[in-house]
């Protein structure tokens, strides 16, 4: 069987010094906010190229403290886009304000600045772009808009750990970055994570007391808060591995490059890169008019092929109603539900089988 993605391999790969960062955790006398999670935050802020990283309990956890933290809530408006994960507009509704669902251009899949540009009102109070499939939304233009009117830009970067735009790592530009270290990203965890990243020391601060009930550093709750923390594992096994994503994601570049190769002159449109940009491809996902053909051909050669995302998040039942969609409909988004499959992507996927799944979409296909 060929997955989508594969966590155990890494899992595998890293084994011997990811079992003696557990058992690190296990001798010391702190498992809650200890020295791993302290040194994982500051490793990340370097990585990153950020001043702060805060490591919270979830990627979905990271956004809604930093809309909490900005001031973001009820009676507010929150521009995003509908293409995305279900726990960016989640995130946007945990924090009491109001998601603005926009569409996404047809060539990268990211958020369309342009209609972005339509949905301001006096009422919006930030955009979250996401960095989707490993893909950097187009910042400069974004970050142009949202100054112009004043708004926050906090980028979703749950799957784009190690993209660029320009120069820039994801997460680095706008006023918050936020990840998630679930299993499946490209800095996963053995269970649930997330961190926020930021340049600003206010903003870092009351994240770090949102995220434990608004205690300050003499356990005095200056505001109402949650318990969202990245435990100390975690923080452990994600030491071991981000030192390596730099040379995973290059990996990762390689295997779609492969894939260009094996599915080139087929009726399908394979990933675009967007320029100045580097693509870290969390998932690679391309585009046919005969998807649930091509699926299903995969399938029985036992190739699990996924759809990210089957369902746009303004048509999931319990979110008809409690988001607002920009201009009424979102084509873009619509068409690409139909045509989108996800083929097999992770660091230690080898060569053989990509060139066996791109075989069996040129059979599949003609």
């Amino acid at each position: 069987m060929t997955w989508c993605s594969y966590p155990p391999a890494q899992t595998a790969t890293y084994r011997a010094a990811i079992e003696e960062a557990i058992r690190r955790v296990l001798d010391s006398s702190n498992y809650v906010l200890g020295h791993e999670v302290a040194a994982f935050e500051a490793e990340l802020a370097a990585h990153t190229g950020t001043a702060h990283a805060i490591g919270v309990n979830s990627g979905t956890d990271a956004l809604c403290l930093v809309l909490r933290a900005l001031g973001i809530g009820p009676g507010d408006e929150v521009i995003t886009v509908s293409h995305t994960a279900l726990a960016t507009v989640a995130a946007v509704l945990m924090s009491g304000a109001t998601p603005v669902l926009v569409d996404v251009d047809p060539t990268h899949y990211t958020m369309d600045p342009a209609a972005v540009e339509r949905a301001v009102t006096p009422r919006t109070r930030a955009v979250i772009p996401v960095h989707l499939y490993g893909q950097m939304a187009d910042l400069g233009a974004i970050l142009a808009i949202a100054r112009r009117h004043g708004l926050k830009v906090i980028e979703d970067c749950a799957q784009a750990q190690g993209a660029r735009f320009g120069r820039t790592l994801a997460g680095a530009s706008g006023d918050a970055g936020c990840f998630s270290f679930y299993p499946t990203k490209n800095l996963g965890a053995i269970g649930d994570g997330g961190a926020v990243v930021t340049a600003d020391r206010e903003l870092a601060d009351r994240v770090r007391r949102l995220r434990q009930y608004g205690w300050d550093d003499a356990r005095v709750g200056q505001e109402p808060g949650v318990n969202s923390r990245l435990d100390e594992l975690q923080a452990a096994i994600l030491r071991v591995k981000l030192p390596h994503l730099d040379a995973d994601n290059d990996r990762r570049i390689a295997l779609a490059a492969r894939y260009g190769q094996g599915l080139a002159g087929l009726p399908v449109t394979v990933p675009a890169v967007r320029p100045g940009t580097r693509h870290v491809y969390h998932l690679f996902v391309i585009e046919s008019d005969r998807r649930d053909a091509l699926k299903a051909a995969l399938e029985r050669e036992g190739v699990m092929a996924g759809l990210h995302y089957a369902v746009p998040a303004h048509r999931h039942a319990g979110y008809v109603g409690r988001v607002v969609v920009a201009g009424g409909a979102l084509p873009v988004t619509d068409s690409l539900v139909s045509r989108i499959l996800t083929l097999p992507m992770y660091p230690e996927l080898g060569v053989a089988e990509v060139d066996r799944v791109s075989a069996i979409c040129r059979a599949a296909l003609g």
